[in-house]
């Protein structure tokens, strides 16, 4: 049970947590009728990381809330809530400088989590979006961590491979290309302890929201020039 200045609180930053922002709005309104569904089809997540950049395309039209929710969190535009602190964090951005805190060699790679546990919640959740045309059917999912139904937050991960057993389970809400593919096949094979936790951190440097056909951002101090292109412009995924 939350006491009252919790409550507030969570109320405060829930209040936030489910408004599409009306540049998202447009964009998603004036995004055509794809004749395939497992199309990508919103701006681009370039995740750099210290073993090199993961690059993954939203499914805006599918997961409208989980892609709106990541893009607010990647910019500082959506409050969250310390727990360290128990203040609300506003107008920082939430993912710059965490790591993955949970690594699965043929699964997956975990993160979004600033305290490192896995039991961080950023003081709300928002719901599920399924839709039956997408699946775990294909390695390079972007999908959102919960735990248990309606409870996501900022927790994300993405798969190394297919993993069946995920479908419908959980808001997958974007595809990364193959490059990241391999980066994250690197990640997960790093020495971990029995809670799949890496023994010496994967840092997430940086993540940049960058619409298709803009340049892409520089590689950060210290991350290897590894995975998708570095210099250029951000090209839909397929």
């Amino acid at each position: 049970m939350m006491n009252r200045t919790r409550l507030a609180i969570f109320a405060l930053v829930c209040a936030t947590a489910l408004t599409l922002p009306a540049s998202s709005q447009q964009k998603l309104e004036d995004l055509p009728d794809a004749p395939v569904a497992t199309i990508p089809n919103g701006a681009l997540a370039v995740l750099d990381t210290s073993m090199g950049r993961i690059t993954c395309q939203f499914y805006q039209r599918q997961a409208p809330l989980a892609t709106s929710n990541f893009i607010r969190l990647t910019n500082g535009t959506q409050d969250w809530l310390d727990a360290a602190t128990n203040k609300v964090q506003h107008g920082k951005p939430l993912y710059n400088g965490t790591t993955f805190h949970r690594v699965i060699p043929g699964f997956m790679i975990q993160g979004g989590d600033p305290s490192g546990s896995g039991l961080f919640s950023p003081g709300y959740d928002f719901k599920d979006e399924k839709d039956p045309n997408l699946n775990f059917d294909r390695p390079g999912r972007l999908a959102m961590a919960n735990s248990g139904p309606n409870t996501n937050g900022s927790q994300f991960f993405v798969t190394e491979e297919a993993y069946p057993t995920l479908n419908q389970g959980y808001s997958l809400f974007g595809q990364c290309d193959d490059a990241s593919i391999a980066v994250v096949k690197a990640i997960t094979a790093v020495p971990r302890d029995s809670n799949d936790k890496p023994y010496s951190p994967v840092k997430l440097i940086k993540v940049t929201i960058v619409d298709v056909g803009q340049p892409l951002p520089p590689l950060q101090p210290g991350e290897p020039a590894a995975g998708s292109p570095a210099t250029g412009t951000a090209a839909p995924i397929r």
